[in-house]
């Protein structure tokens, strides 16, 4: 049989099988498994069957809890049933897996394993998850690669049918589960053949029936619990056997032979490892090599974990091996070695004991641990491995790829070590996050391996900051199977393209490239002139490795294209027309097939914008003359100011430069507590533009500072005399504001931390009287501006912040002379939920404690190396914190239940200590008005005279007030993040916290779909609007949140939308914070996965708002003591119908494109929605709440 060659990565390899062998499918998104929903979702949205010719049911489900409980469910009435999950998720399944493991219940896990979080949170893969799961009682199958995750995920499910041990299947996170790869992809004759329909029938025969009616899922009590759990022994210890005659079988199908334990190396070797998952891939490769130069070395691959058959094990290992090396990809604190190291050493203890091992004498066995969080591993790791197997007293409980100088376990390698093969392509593209570079660069590899006899490897490495980050393709090519699972190293590539110029500035790229390599450079400066506009490093690397050097203007194509800031099919075009890998007309006719299947369903217009970049590609692009001598006067700038922390400096600048790798374990911090206001020291200029004030123009409205997502518009109001020192460029004019009479007034912006996304321009509404199109702050170009505004910018930094005593926050134009204590984050460019983070910030910031759910807001909010969150000069601002996604609204109540307690505490020893410290003073603390800022400086100003009281006391319960004398000036609790938590899986904690009655303030950012992993559908997502995981349009209505919580009577709720009405907005955010009580404001956030253009991103929240999509609210049930109605609804009678605004959502038409009559038959049932809801809020507000007569 003849089968199709495929390049897809693992997770849809995996979902592939595990679709087509399930009748339900119950899935929640965590990354980086939801890939594997996605697909699951969108085929079963398409009507493709499974192999028994029915669709199968895909359901998402609140939470990973919920899914293994819906799972558990599935199974018990007889389903083929299956999930997909990782990390934090997998943890929330463990007690059903107890359940359905202890019940002998034939399903299968597909798991792409992930960090847990610890000291922090990480996406990137490792073993820590699954290996938490061992007791459970399920299988542990381990797949390498994305051809093997494909196979494994059929002979899983055909052993589970078999032998009843529920199948977790899991390979690493990102490293496998996002690798693309050219792999042979198994048929649906091939999973008919695995499976038994005997077997599927006894599977379906067990479930719940009340047709035939059994009771399951008992009490039991001591005299029967134990015996019980022993009656399943039999089954696990059959399995090992199961699992190898399926792949027994599998191989006589397709011709791959698995085992579940595979032995590659000398047949005579002396030294091995044993190692599991993608790790074993550049194990087995390196071993290779080495055998090749005559070393006797081998690597043993763990296919089957769990049950661990000694038997099995044994068998495998070769009877001359004298030292072995055992390497697990987690930690286990505590322990005495990691888990795979411990089953290794209790097996061979065994095995020797009952003389089944193959040698006499106990091999010397050293554990090490490696590739936490996808720390690499590569072939020069490896080698070191063997080769400390040959000393006389090699280290146990090593370390390998990074440099322990705490504990002293790290083993140290050489990298320049290579077993790159040259004919083997090897390419790297840097780019920037939401550019495209990475989705071109797919649809490449899709195109080598799918288009040549060239086998195709490519795998992507991003961080977890949103879009505006760095991105970095590795891609391989060449003759045969690719099977390197590791990044391109050191002096490797072949072909590396900077498709960002500003890169060149801090980022040594060229470091990788080979000698007589290629450098593709997207430049804003011709052939002729760009020599002179790189740093000195970099054309010295060009002369000294004799690089062919290649630029283009994929900016100015882009924008005579209609493409906008997207330069991908561009940079393709290039690469393919000077790599040669196809002929050149064959590139860019496979180039333009890829592109109408890519961007399709987004409409014909995308498609042939996309095709005319093709077409206007390769006359734009050139070849560079090298000089024979270096002509720079500029070097790259350093990661970070010399001025900058010594923390930030030694610590936080080599993760900036992307040399994290190399910092040792004795610079991070132990518990994971880091500083705050450092991204103001990152300095990333990704901008070509960013906004200029014109002061003539200005009406000092603020509202350009007010929508700036990244705090880089400032606003200070400050005496003339300030202005003796200014740079000469440095604008101002007389501030119009009447607290501050004879005062001048500057708009600032922050030229290298600008992200250029022009809300501010769509925000101003002053317009220039003179030029037309100009208003009073304008886009302009930053490479000319850069240096004068960095000095008018530092410049500003110096001038004294507005006095908060003197004024109130009450408007738009005030709050801005707020300092924001929240800025320059790794958010979108145009984000739409960073506005009011800042706003809160520059409210409350310095008296805040922030309980930030996992999602969007903690991942632009704390991702390594820097984080917003920001400190005034006297050292205040607010203290963030992150426990995980789903008990984030409890995890702020402990917060608020420690205040609360340390203020009664405060209070009581205030009491006790009255006499000595003085009953008025002390009356004066206890009856503060802080309501305002010049009551909290006030407060603040009588705590510092009480801590020099306390100090010239001898009463012991001083010291017990001095340190917890700073709770009583007033504190607040902000309780924070996205819908996919408030709506979904944290619903149940918040609901608790609001019923609770404490003063907290909770902070919903309402994107509507879960924006961190990819834009999947939550309850919050509108009826009619397509996301992942609901890829058929949601046949649902929008989670009313704000009205559930309204029915408590007791709870502050208001409905924001910025770009509506900012004053609106302003004036919730001062009642939810004054409101003691819990308070909930849900804030419509404009998002990159609605499919907008960001720019526009404030006028769709004022359509979403006009066509009553989004009504503004605020219930304040202060009002009723008043008499009054608690709900106030701040906007008009719906005035645009709901397609108006839902149809400039990619979100919304992606329905009309795929089905139209389904599209329009849930834009009536919105528009319903809408009228119906409507009319019910205008009910309540109609309400007459007089009060009793006394």
């Amino acid at each position: 049989m003849i089968r199709e060659k495929v390049t897809i990565d693992a997770n849809e390899a995996v979902a592939y099988v595990a679709y087509r062998l399930s009748e339900v499918i119950a899935i929640y998104p965590i990354t980086p498994s939801s890939g594997m929903g996605e697909f699951a979702d969108a085929w079963s949205a398409s009507r493709i069957p499974n192999i028994y010719g029915t669709v199968p049911l895909v359901a998402e489900l609140q939470s990973e809890g919920g899914a293994a409980g819906a799972v558990h469910g599935a199974l018990q009435t007889g389903s083929l049933t299956t999930t997909f999950t990782a990390s934090q998720g997998l943890l929330l399944m463990i007690p059903n897996m107890y359940k359905i493991a202890g019940e002998l219940t034939s399903t299968v896990f597909h798991v792409s394993a992930r960090s847990l979080a610890a000291q922090a949170l990480s996406i990137f893969g490792d073993h820590s998850d699954v290996m938490a799961t061992r007791q459970t009682g399920w299988a542990l199958l381990c797949s390498r690669s994305p051809q093997e995750a494909q196979d494994m995920a059929l002979i899983s499910q055909a052993a589970t049918l078999e032998g009843r041990i529920p199948v977790l299947h899991f390979f690493d996170g990102f490293r496998t589960s996002h690798e693309v790869n050219k792999i042979e992809q198994i048929t649906v004759d091939d999973m008919r053949a695995m499976i038994n329909d005997d077997l599927v029938l006894a599977h379906r025969n067990r479930g719940l029936t009340p047709d035939n009616p059994v009771l399951r899922g008992t009490a039991q009590n001591p005299d029967v619990y134990f015996q019980a759990r022993e009656t399943v022994n039999p089954y696990y210890q059959q399995f090992p056997a199961i699992v190898q005659a399926q792949m027994d079988k599998f191989a006589g199908l397709v011709g791959r032979q698995y085992h579940l334990f595979d032995y590659v190396g000398a047949p005579d070797a002396e030294r091995v490892i044993i190692v599991m998952g993608s790790g074993a891939e550049t194990a087995e490769e390196t071993a290779k090599y080495l055998v090749g130069k005559g070393e006797k070395v081998g690597v043993l691959t763990v296919h089957l974990y769990r049950p661990f058959s000694v038997e099995h094990f044994l068998k495998a290992l070769p009877a001359t091996t004298r030292s072995i090396a055992v390497l697990d990809r987690c930690k286990e604190p505590g322990s005495a070695g990691e888990p795979l190291y411990v089953d290794v050493i209790t097996a061979l203890s065994e095995g020797l004991a009952a003389g089944t091992a193959p040698f006499k004498t106990m091999p010397v066995v050293i554990g090490g641990r490696y590739g936490l969080s996808s720390k690499e591993f590569t072939p020069p790791m490896v080698k070191t491995v063997f080769e400390e197997l040959a000393k006389p007293e090699p280290k146990n409980h090593f370390t390998v790829g990074i440099n322990d100088d705490l504990s002293h376990t790290s083993l140290s390698y050489d990298p320049t070590f290579s077993i790159a093969s040259a004919d083997v392509k090897r390419c790297m593209f840097f780019g920037l996050g939401s550019d495209g570079t990475v989705g071109a660069n797919k649809n490449s590899i899709k195109i080598i391996g799918e288009e040549t006899e060239y086998g195709a490897q490519g795998y992507f490495v991003y961080d977890s900051k949103k879009s505006g980050s760095v991105t970095i393709s590795h891609l391989r090519f060449g003759p045969g199977e690719i099977r390197a699972p590791y990044l391109i190293g050191l002096g490797d590539a072949n072909f590396v393209a900077c498709h960002q110029f500003n890169f060149l500035e801090r980022l040594d790229m060229l470091k990788y490239a080979a000698p007589d390599s290629v450098f593709l450079l997207n430049s804003i400066y011709g052939p002729e002139e760009v020599w002179d506009k790189l740093p000195m490093e970099v054309q010295t690397t060009i002369i000294d490795k004799k690089i062919r050097f290649y630029v283009i203007d994929a900016y100015e194509v882009a924008q005579k294209t209609g493409m906008g800031g997207r330069i991908n099919t561009i940079m393709q075009t290039c690469f393919f027309a000077i790599s040669g890998v196809l002929p050149r007309e064959e590139a860019i006719e496979q180039i333009k097939k890829s592109i109408k299947k890519t961007y399709g369903k987004r409409g014909e217009a995308v498609v042939q914008r996309n095709f005319e970049a093709v077409d206007q590609t390769l006359e734009n692009l050139y070849e560079v003359k090298v000089p024979g001598k270096v002509t720079s006067n500029f070097t790259r700038r350093a990661p970070v100011p010399a001025e900058a922390p010594e923390f930030v400096r030694d610590v936080l600048g080599p993760m900036i430069s992307y040399n994290g790798d190399d910092l040792p374990v004795s610079l991070l911090p132990v518990d994971g507590t880091y500083p705050t206001a450092t991204a103001r020291w990152e300095k990333r200029n990704i901008s070509l533009e960013i906004p200029a004030w014109d002061p003539d123009t200005c009406i000092q409205c603020g509202k350009c500072a007010y929508v700036c997502p990244h705090a880089v518009i400032r606003i200070k109001v400050y005496d003339p005399a300030v202005l003796e020192h200014a740079p000469e460029t440095f604008k101002s004019t007389e501030a119009k504001f009447k607290e501050f009479p004879g005062m001048r007034y500057t708009i600032q912006v922050a030229p290298e931390d600008c992200t250029g996304c022009g809300l501010c321009v769509e925000s101003c509404p002053a317009k220039n009287k003179t030029q037309v199109g100009l208003k009073a702050i304008n886009m302009v170009e930053q490479p000319p501006i850069r240096e004068t505004e960095r000095v008018n910018w530092d410049f500003f930094l110096t001038i004294p912040e507005a006095d908060r005593t003197v004024f109130q926050p009450t408007t738009v134009k005030n709050s801005q002379l707020l300092e924001p204590l929240f800025e320059f984050s790794g958010a979108c460019a145009g984000c739409g939920e960073t506005p009011y983070l800042k706003l809160l910030s520059q409210l409350f910031g310095d008296r805040t404690v922030v309980a930030n759910a996992t999602g969007c807001s903690s991942i632009y909010g704390a991702n390594l190396p820097t984080t917003p969150w920001a400190h005034n000069k006297e050292g205040r601002g607010p203290a963030w914190s992150n426990s995980l996604f789903e008990d984030n609204a409890e995890f702020g109540l402990g917060m608020r239940l420690t205040l609360d307690k340390r203020l009664e505490f405060a209070h009581e020893l205030l009491a006790e200590l009255a006499g000595e410290m003085g009953e008025d003073f002390v009356a004066e603390i206890l009856n503060a008005d802080q309501s305002n800022d010049a009551g909290i400086q006030a407060q603040r100003t009588r705590v510092v005279e009480l801590r020099k009281r306390l100090a010239q006391s001898r009463n012991a319960r001083a010291r017990y007030l001095n340190e917890i004398a700073d709770i009583l000036v007033r504190k607040s609790v902000w309780i924070i993040g996205g819908d996919g938590w408030a709506y979904d899986i944290g619903y149940g904690g918040l609901d608790h916290v609001l019923a609770s009655g404490r003063n907290v303030n909770i902070l919903v950012l309402d994107t509507e779909v879960y924006s961190n992993t990819g834009g999947q559908a939550s309850k919050s997502t509108p009826r009619a609007a397509v996301a992942k995981f609901a890829a058929n349009g949601k046949g649902l209505p929008k989670k009313d949140l704000g009205m559930i919580a309204m029915a408590y009577g007791y709870v502050y709720v208001a409905k924001v939308a910025m770009g509506a009405n900012d004053a609106q907005t302003l004036k919730a955010f001062l009642e939810a914070d004054a409101y003691q009580g819990p308070s909930l404001i849900i804030a419509y956030s404009h998002c990159i996965a609605h499919g907008i253009d960001m720019r526009k991103g404030l006028d769709q929240q004022k359509l979403a708002v006009q066509s009553g999509i989004w009504p503004l609210y605020r219930y304040n049930p202060a009002l009723v003591d008043e008499g009054k109605n608690p709900l106030t609804i701040d906007s008009k009678d719906p005035t645009v119908s709901v397609q108006d605004y839902a149809y400039n959502e990619t979100r919304y038409r992606m329905l009309v494109q795929s089905d139209e009559a389904r599209a329009e038959m849930l834009m009536n049932q919105a528009r319903e929605d809408v009228s119906r809801r409507w009319e019910l809020y205008r009910q309540m507000a109609a309400m007459s709440y007089k009060k009793d007569e006394e």
